[in-house]
């Protein structure tokens, strides 16, 4: 099987391009018709490539985030990257899936693309076989492949997909990453607090009692805090997880979803920066979309899916629907009021004339940089609000054991 590029006509007299998988030009011919484009050029592409250089190919360091359920985003822009030089070094498809799969190091990814390899020897197109696992590829990723497959230029899309898959990776490890030493540093402050309210305090308490008098104030109330936090410590576990649990099977409701990300959106700094991620995240996928030659409609119910935030899908979709009707795309963005007006008139700007794709590109690399700056905003306004906070909690404790010492020293002397 050999894979030949062709350039034909539809009986309309559009003219099309792409790439078959066949054992000649006169089946490539024959297929065409079957769907009646008639083939004025086929031709044999090379299979010429260099494997051992191509099994070499590095890839940037980056941290792995979930793409889908059970695949990392570092492998799946691993296989993308590879498959797109395969395909324009002129690999037959089949043969680029059999070489992928048996050298991915992800059980679940290496399974899967033997089972897309088999369909597509099957007959089926290399779309409808990613579609059948869509907790790997997701909606957007099978969008562009489809787009890729029809205007044949698959291997461009494939790298437009992995830059995009890199992009969107590095802001969420943006964001992650801040909320790591806040994260690490509440934990670590409520083990302290909760081994000195159980562990700590009620020696204390004993020692106290033992010389007897009476307890400054302070020093009585922190003690009544370890009192009910060591007799109701298994109870306060318990609901602080039944809490957790309830929260969470809460957002997944479509009214509890849509409140807690309003809330969000709303919050102070944080809503900030949720909303410049959101916006980063809409221009660059949406830019991708367009630019890839995906319907303006299609890549928007994709965006809507794929945005992350139950306001936003929901103003993206009703904004959709509006389109359908003939109004431009700035007009019921601008109504939602979910998006900030300049990105809203940059679109505008973008529509008139007629560079959309690269308008959202420019719009998505701007709020990249605002949200690394909303993310150095946020660390700074959470480092001394921590010290604050861890000050105030294990100071006062200290404080309120060391003032009966105090206060026994000074009747001693």
């Amino acid at each position: 099987m050999d894979t030949f590029a062709w350039t034909g006509r539809t009986r309309q007299g559009t003219v099309q391009q792409g790439e078959r998988v066949a054992t000649s030009r006169e089946e490539v011919v024959t297929l065409l018709r079957k769907e009646n484009i008639f083939a004025t050029s086929v031709e044999k592409r090379s299979a010429g490539l260099d494997l051992s250089a191509l099994l070499k190919f590095k890839m940037p360091d980056f941290a792995s985030f979930s793409f889908g359920s059970s695949v990392p985003e570092k492998e799946i822009v691993i296989f993308t990257r590879q498959f797109a030089t395969m395909i324009d070094a002129g690999l037959p498809l089949v043969q680029c899936l059999e070489i992928l799969s048996t050298q991915s190091k992800n059980p679940i990814l290496s399974k899967a693309l033997k089972e897309v390899r088999a369909d597509v020897e099957g007959g089926a197109t290399y779309t409808d076989a990613l579609r059948k696992h869509p907790k790997i590829f997701d909606e957007l990723y099978v969008s562009m492949v489809s787009a890729g497959e029809i205007g044949g230029i698959l291997d461009t899309i494939l790298g437009r997909l992995s830059t995009h898959i890199e992009k969107m990776a590095r802001i969420k490890k943006k964001i992650k990453g801040a909320m790591v030493y806040p994260g690490i540093t509440v934990s670590v402050a409520l083990i302290v607090l909760t081994v000195l309210l159980v562990f700590v305090i009620p020696t204390f308490a004993k020692m106290f009692t033992d010389f007897g008098g009476s307890l400054p104030w302070l020093t009585q109330q922190v003690i009544n805090v370890s009192n009910v936090v060591k007799s109701k410590f298994l109870i306060m576990v318990v609901a602080v997880v039944a809490s957790g649990f309830g929260i969470r099977q809460y957002y997944q409701s479509e009214k509890g979803r849509f409140r807690i990300d309003w809330i969000l959106l709303r919050m102070p700094v944080v809503g900030d920066l949720i909303q410049k991620a959101a916006v980063a995240k809409f221009t660059r996928t949406l830019g991708t979309l367009v630019a890839s030659g995906v319907p303006i409609l299609e890549g928007l119910g994709i965006v809507a899916k794929t945005s992350g935030n139950k306001v936003i899908e929901q103003a993206l979709n009703r904004s959709r629907q509006s389109i359908s009707e003939g109004k431009p795309i700035s007009e019921p963005l601008d109504q939602e009021k979910v998006f900030p007006p300049m990105v809203v008139q940059m679109i505008a700007v973008g529509e008139t004339t007629g560079a959309l794709d690269a308008m959202l590109g420019k719009i998505a690399d701007f709020y990249d940089d605002e949200v690394d700056a909303s993310v150095d905003t946020l660390t700074s306004l959470l480092e001394p609000a921590l010290m604050v906070f861890l000050g105030a909690t294990i100071g006062t404790v200290v404080i309120a054991m060391y003032l009966p010492i105090f206060k026994l020293a000074s009747v001693v002397g």
